[in-house]
């Protein structure tokens, strides 16, 4: 099992949520976990909900969104660690823990929920002033 990190910057669309989607599971077939395995839809899955918020909620004009896939080995097991850095550090989701379920009415409002779901650990941080980061954490064994 090898580790490694690859982190790319994507435009803040819909299409650049889109080449997240389609880049990770490549990734983690190329560090050993192929694409028709759990660990790698999940991952992709994660990856997809945090671009896709990324795109959404934290669009600024002329702005990039950064995507970063970290591999932490282990003796028994690996952590994927998927961050996705946006320009509107006022735009933070709620706290883990603290989501409320989507209105069944309503079209949005149930990725932080399967991010929260699936992922081992998931939160927010802000580096800067300019930027916030949502990551999530997922094992892989």
């Amino acid at each position: 099992m090898i580790g490694g990190v690859r982190a790319i910057r994507l435009s803040a669309t819909r299409r650049g949520a889109r080449l997240a989607r389609r880049l990770a599971p490549g990734q983690l077939d190329t560090w050993g976990w192929p694409y028709d395995g759990e660990p790698n839809r999940t991952a992709t899955l994660l990856v997809a909900e945090l671009a896709a918020n990324a795109a959404l909620h934290g669009h600024v004009k002329g702005r990039h969104f950064r995507l970063r896939l970290a591999l932490h080995p282990a003796d028994d097991h690996a952590t994927l660690r998927i961050e996705v850095t946006d320009a509107r550090p006022d735009r933070r989701p709620p706290d883990p823990g603290t989501l409320e379920p989507a209105s069944s009415d309503t079209e949005s409002g149930r990725g932080l929920l399967l991010v929260e779901a699936l992922a081992t650990h998931w939160g927010t941080t802000c580096g800067d002033p300019y930027t916030k980061t949502v990551w999530c954490e997922v094992d892989l064994m």
